[in-house]
């Protein structure tokens, strides 16, 4: 993209993305185990702006996972953690959503062609959502 000295470069495609987790991850080095690829910015970079795990069964508390990787996910980073809580999960008692904390308020600015690789700390099925824009 050309950019003009001094003008404002806004966020131009939105995007979404989804991942399901089922394996844990226990492996917090730069090759972590059982990992899922949710987001892949763009050729300018990206602006994250949700990040969200969804329990999809009764779980107890672990430790849900992203990490960030400038060279194809050949190298992934810990980029943080959030306790997912013990959470009955039926046809009756819905889930509850753990969030990472990011919004329009509090982005994650991604460097182009970043990627970012969700896991969790236990052999629990999870949603994983995300939602950002491309510049």
């Amino acid at each position: 993209m050309a950019v003009t000295p001094n003008s404002i470069i806004t966020p131009q495609t939105p995007k979404s993305g989804f991942a399901a987790l089922t394996t844990a991850n226990t492996t917090f080095s730069t090759t972590p185990a059982n990992t899922a690829l949710l987001v892949t910015a763009g050729a300018n970079g990206g602006r994250l702006t949700r990040l969200e795990f969804i329990p999809l069964e009764t779980v107890t508390a672990n430790a849900l996972q992203w990490y960030r990787s400038i060279d194809d996910g050949v190298t992934k980073y810990l980029a943080g953690m959030v306790t997912g809580g013990s959470d009955t999960v039926s046809g009756t008692d819905g889930a509850t959503t753990v969030s990472a904390g990011y919004s329009e308020d509090n982005p994650l600015f991604l460097q182009a062609g970043e990627r970012i690789y969700v896991a969790t700390g236990l052999s629990k099925g999870y949603h994983v959502v995300a939602e950002w824009a491309d510049y």
